[in-house]
C-alpha cells in the first residue's frame, strides 16, 4: 500500500468514525507536565519514570504526530523533579533492549547528577528485559530490583552498519568516491571493509566496551570473576544476575516501591507520582505512563516499521535480539 493510499484510507476512518472517537491529540506531547498519583495520600514522594523501549536521543516521526526521544523524556522529568523538595526517592522502572551508546551514557550522566544535587534515593525496578543500555542506566541505583523473568545483562557494545555492495555488484551498479584521506570512507555501507579498517572498528568496539564493563565494576562492586564473566556480554536471568551481583533483590514492583521508602525513610502512606503530559482514569503503577499519548489517533497513526533493524550505523550499548 502506498503512502498516498494509506493516507486517503486513515482520513476515510478518520471522517466516518466522527464523534464516536475518544479524546484525541495531534500533540501530546506539548504542554507542560502533570503529576499524577497512582498510590498514596502522604506529603512525601516517589517519582515513577519509565524507560520503556530502545533507548535513543532521536525522537520518532509518525504521519501525524511527532513525540520526544528517550532522552529528552526522562531529562524533562528530572528536572521537573529537581522543583520539587517532596520528591525523596526515584524510581527508574526499566523495559528496554539498550538503545545507542551516547544516549544511554546521557541518561546515566543525568540521572547520577541529579541525584548528586538533590540527594535523593534511587531504585530500579527491571521489567521484562533491563539489558545492555538498559542495564547501563540502572548503574547510579542504591538499590536493583528484578523481576522474577526479568532478563538483564548484556554488557557490551555492538557497532552495526549495513552493507550492499554485495548486491550492488549483482545488479552492476558502483558509488563513485572522492575523499580527501584513506579512512574517510570507512565504515560506508557501498564497500566492503579493509581489514584494517575491521581491526579500527574492533578497537573503537573494545574501547566502549571497557567503558562500560568498568563501570558495572565500579558501582556493584564486583571482583575480577565476575568482570571477566560479564565482558562475554551474555545475558542472564533474574536468578544468576543476583548470584553474579548485578541486581540486589528479586521481586515485583510494589517491592521495589517499599525499598524506596526504607531507603528514602519514608512514610507509609507516601505518594507514588508519576509526571505526564495527559492523564488517564486507569493509572497504575504497572502502567503509569507506557500507553501511547494521543490517545485512538495515536495508534491509528502510529504506524512502526515492520522491518526491524537498526536506525543508523552506529555503536550501541544494545542486546539486538530482543530490539
Amino acid at each position: 500500500m502506498s503512502m498516498k493510499s494509506l493516507m486517503l484510507f486513515f482520513l476515510i476512518g478518520l471522517t466516518t468514525a466522527g464523534c464516536s472517537l475518544p479524546k484525541l491529540s495531534l500533540f501530546p506531547e506539548q504542554g507542560p507536565l502533570k503529576e499524577v498519583t497512582l498510590q498514596g495520600s502522604g506529603a512525601e514522594k516517589i517519582l515513577v519514570v519509565d524507560v520503556n523501549g530502545v533507548i535513543s536521543s532521536q525522537g520518532r516521526e509518525r504521519i501525524l504526530r511527532s513525540s520526544s526521544s528517550m532522552v529528552e523524556r526522562v531529562v524533562a522529568r528530572l528536572k521537573r523533579a529537581e522543583k520539587d523538595p517532596n520528591i525523596k526517592a526515584l524510581l527508574l522502572k526499566v523495559d528496554s533492549p539498550g538503545g545507542s551508546v551516547t544516549a544511554s551514557d546521557i541518561i546515566y550522566h543525568e540521572i547520577s547528577a541529579y541525584k548528586k544535587r538533590t540527594g535523593v534515593k534511587m531504585v530500579v525496578a527491571m521489567m521484562n528485559v533491563a539489558a545492555s543500555g538498559g542495564y547501563y542506566i540502572s548503574l547510579p541505583a542504591d538499590w536493583i530490583v528484578a523481576h522474577p523473568t526479568t532478563i538483564t545483562g548484556s554488557v557490551g557494545v555492538i557497532f552495526a552498519r549495513p552493507g550492499i555492495s554485495g548486491l550492488m555488484e549483482k545488479v552492476g551498479m558502483t558509488m563513485e568516491v572522492s575523499k580527501s584521506g584513506p579512512d574517510k570512507d570507512m565504515g560506508s555501507p557501498f564497500k566492503a571493509p579493509t581489514q584494517e579498517e575491521i581491526a579500527i572498528f574492533q578497537s573503537l568496539t573494545d574501547t566502549l566496551a571497557q567503558r562500560f564493563i568498568g563501570l558495572v565494576v565500579e558501582h556493584r562492586k564486583l571482583n575480577p570473576s565476575t568482570r571477566e564473566k560479564i565482558a562475554t556480554a551474555r545475558v542472564y536471568l533474574a536468578e544468576d544476575a543476583k548470584q553474579l551481583g548485578l541486581v540486589d533483590q528479586i521481586g515485583y514492583l510494589n517491592d521495589a516501591i517499599d525499598k524506596a521508602k526504607e531507603l528514602a525513610g519514608l512514610k507509609p502512606d507516601a505518594k507514588v507520582v508519576v509526571l505526564k503530559h495527559n492523564e488517564s482514569e486507569d493509572e497504575t503503577i504497572y502502567q503509569p505512563s507506557s500507553k501511547k499519548e494521543g490517545g485512538a489517533i495515536g495508534e491509528a497513526v502510529g504506524l512502526p516499521n515492520p522491518l526491524k533493524a537498526f536506525p543508523e550505523a552506529g555503536f550501541y550499548y544494545i542486546w539486538p535480539t530482543a530490539y
